[in-house]
């Protein structure tokens, strides 16, 4: 397949005038008039006014249209990834809730079997665990009655137990345990500071344990003050971790997104959705980690008040910080390379590059999505 009169962003998020050939589930070529010296025989698309942008890589997301990945379904997974393609998606963590350990681990064997026989749509990449290794105190939507200690054998036996599925975990630093469990699982996932209690003092000493990454910035942390830094002034003062935002207007207000992204700088910040179940639904009354949630003018909240995750998607969040004036390069840099680079997938996707996966999103001048292209197939066009 060739994709021809496009602008590409190269390796670099740089725009150039280029065409793009496929060779099955990979990129084979970009360069200019790729069509008058390449007899591919495959189909031609001809995308003049687009924007070819790698795609979207949403690493923390718990649920779409219905299905929740704690659900442990593979028909719904296999729904839930193909309508992510829809929204530019072409890669995405299914994340787990703070639930029973018998629950976690069917979700977890479930996603492995979707992984191993996967389906149309965006690509598992594997599996973010969040919880139950969290703060009671900062629990936010999470089910109180199964947080736990942090503990590296039982998480090592989730783990191997998998066959090493889990990308991401999340762990309250300041809890006992937590550094046993910090040390030990960064040899073999990224561990990121989530739901926690942590002052500036500790989540810089969970830095230099091992963690690198930020779940939800802001939500579910101590925030940034001039007199106490929290876990979002330890994030800004520490260059070698990354930081998650959930970009729907909600959770964060667009000039805070704004400040943030400016502070951050373009390879450090990372758009999740943390969508749960009513994502791409109507408003309405939902579960997530067993709790009611209702969701009005697509806000979800708990009975109590609590955001309870979001019903949001990657595209929108997209064409939000746009409009809230965060710079084209650093926002596509967020919903692809940088989450990509998070669980160690860069190599495969997260930008557009011969001998990666041909995970493309075509946009036109209004940001809209014409195409996209997962592994080499086409999985939704305009």
């Amino acid at each position: 397949m060739i994709l021809k009169n496009a602008t590409v962003l190269n390796s670099c998020f740089e725009p150039v005038r280029a065409d793009l050939a496929t060779s099955g589930e990979r990129i084979a070529e970009i360069a200019p008039n790729l069509q008058g010296r390449m007899n591919t025989g495959g189909e031609a698309v001809d995308l003049s006014g687009c924007t070819l942008v790698p795609g979207f890589v949403d690493i923390h997301i718990h649920a779409s249209i219905g299905v929740d990945t704690c659900d442990a379904s593979r028909e719904g997974l296999k729904r839930v990834a193909a309508y992510l393609a829809t929204k530019g998606v072409t890669s995405f963590c299914p994340t787990t809730m703070t639930v029973s350990s018998e629950e976690i681990r069917a979700a977890l064997d479930n996603v492995r079997d979707c992984m191993e026989h996967p389906g149309p749509g965006a690509r598992i990449a594997g599996v973010n665990m969040e919880g139950p290794y969290l703060s009671i105190h900062r629990k936010g939507a999470q089910k109180g009655e199964y947080i736990r200690t942090p503990d590296w054998r039982a998480f090592r036996d989730y783990y191997e137990g998998c066959g090493g599925i889990i990308k991401l975990l999340d762990v309250a630093p300041e809890c006992e345990g937590a550094e046993e469990l910090i040390r030990n699982a960064s040899r073999f996932c990224t561990v990121s500071i989530a739901h926690t209690e942590a002052d500036f003092a500790q989540a810089k000493q969970s830095f230099a344990w091992g963690v690198t990454h930020a779940t939800h910035l802001y939500n579910a942390m101590s925030g940034f003050n001039h007199r106490a830094p929290g876990v979002v002034g330890a994030v800004f003062d520490t260059p070698a971790v990354s930081a998650e935002l959930i970009c729907d207007g909600f959770h964060i207000d667009p000039a805070v997104l704004r400040i943030t992204f400016r502070v951050l700088g373009e390879d450090r910040t990372v758009i999740i959705s943390d969508a749960m179940r009513a994502a791409g639904m109507k408003d309405g009354d939902y579960d997530l980690g067993g709790q009611n949630v209702q969701v009005r003018g697509g806000l979800a909240r708990l009975a109590g008040g609590t955001i309870a995750g979001s019903t949001t998607n990657m595209h929108q969040e997209v064409k939000n910080l746009l409009s809230y004036g965060v710079p084209f390069r650093q926002v596509i840099k967020s919903a692809t390379i940088n989450p990509a680079r998070q669980i160690h997938e860069d190599h495969q996707t997260g930008s557009l590059e011969p001998g990666k996966y041909a995970d493309i999103v075509a946009l036109d001048e209004n940001m809209d999505i014409r195409l996209v292209v997962c592994r080499g197939e086409i999985a939704f066009r305009v």
